[in-house]
């Protein structure tokens, strides 16, 4: 355990723990159950999907994939988003031919990526085999058993590990040989490992189980993420690595410049450790959620703006969903049913095209690829199912 963080939770943090043992009957401001969604709202949410999944299904080039082909956890997060529609059944045509064009970039090590020549991340190849493994998995993993059992071995291996401020992590790929690892690829690994899991207890007799470095890895994560040095603002939030400062930088009372936290890397780093087995009374995820509580909106990717909100918006309701959470704690002794809000603002930004009245979402900040509508849509849809 990393003492250095905050040793006790705040009032804040106490006060909320205490709302997670309401009952079904308490009310919260909205007179409803507490964690639930609204009968009007949860039809606005079920239209919502329908309209991009119509949407989706319209932008499905005909060899199976979506948006650029070069990187095929694009095809891969549209197809989890289709698989976990109430409509997947009546859809299985067009994730079959997705899920046939995620398996034509297999390669020959296990990972499931494009070689994409001279760019500096390489294919990113363990950012796309994560996310495609959890496709697969997602959809039939006894069908694609071996091609998870081969891309697990890939992605552990892309772990880093040396005597350096990257060593436990995982970067984009492996093969470029740099010396580089970030939270996000991090966090990305964490979840594919840790949802095929269970592909394991198949792996063929005489093979090695395969997994990462847990410790190493919790290691890495709690290493980014800000202490008790950083001020009242900062502490307990994480950044994205040890030399990329996304949110700017600071400086502490004692002269030291330090990254700030920002808000989606902040939960992706919560489910790193909620996934890694850290305990939820652990100072390391306490501190964590208070920072985020603090600075809790639902306008903008806390830190960064309208930068990365749609990822935020995805991990923020995997994070919440995963860590049992229903309330989140307001300084005026109030409670806010995240699912509720969350699912009012993801569908009020829907852009809905009046022809055909299929709906998706874009953010016109661009940064970290969101400009692109299938990616956005892939993420704003996941959300809403994991409400």
């Amino acid at each position: 355990m990393n003492k250095s963080i905050v040793t006790g939770t705040s009032i804040l943090f106490a006060v909320f723990c205490m709302s997670q043992v309401v009952t079904a009957e308490k009310l919260v401001n909205t007179r409803q159950p507490a964690g639930t969604i609204s009968e009007s709202v949860e039809q606005e949410v079920n239209a919502a999907i329908n309209r991009s999944v119509d949407w989706f299904l319209a932008q499905q080039n005909e060899n199976g994939a979506w948006s650029n082909q070069k990187f095929p956890a694009l095809t891969a997060l549209a197809v989890r988003a289709l698989v976990e529609s109430p409509s997947a059944k009546e859809n299985k045509k067009a994730i079959d031919k997705g899920l046939s064009f995620i398996m034509t970039c297999v390669q020959p090590d296990g990972g499931i990526y494009c070689n994409v020549a001279g760019r500096k991340g390489g294919g990113l190849s363990n950012y796309n085999t994560s996310i495609c493994m959890m496709a697969l998995h997602a959809a039939d993993k006894q069908k694609y058993l071996k091609t998870i059992l081969n891309a697990r071995k890939f992605v552990a291996a892309g772990q880093h590990f040396g005597d350096d401020v990257y060593a436990g992590g995982f970067g984009y790929d492996k093969s470029t040989k740099r010396a580089y690892t970030d939270l996000l690829n991090t966090f990305y690994t964490v979840r594919a490992m840790h949802e095929t899991e269970d592909v394991e207890d198949n792996r063929p007799a005489g093979e090695k189980k395969v997994d990462i470095d847990w410790k190493a890895t919790e290691k890495f994560v709690t290493e980014m993420q800000n202490k008790d040095s950083a001020g009242t603002n900062d502490v307990g939030g994480f950044f994205y690595n040890p030399t990329s400062p996304k949110a700017g930088i600071g400086t502490n009372k004692a002269g030291v410049v330090y990254f700030r936290s920002y808000g989606s890397i902040t939960y992706a780093g919560l489910l790193a450790l909620i996934y890694a087995d850290v305990d939820q009374r652990d100072p390391r995820v306490t501190s964590a959620f208070d920072w985020a509580f603090k600075h809790w909106s639902l306008e903008e990717n806390p830190g960064v703006g309208q930068e990365g909100l749609f990822f935020f918006y995805n991990v923020l309701t995997k994070t919440l969903a995963a860590s049992r959470h229903n309330l989140i704690p307001q300084k005026n002794g109030e409670f806010i049913n995240w699912r509720e809000e969350m699912a009012k603002k993801i569908v009020s930004l829907q852009k809905v095209d009046p022809k055909t009245g299929q709906g998706y979402w874009v953010n016109e900040k661009g940064r970290y690829w969101e400009s692109d509508p299938i990616l956005v849509t892939a993420y704003s849809l996941l959300a809403l199912e994991n409400l």
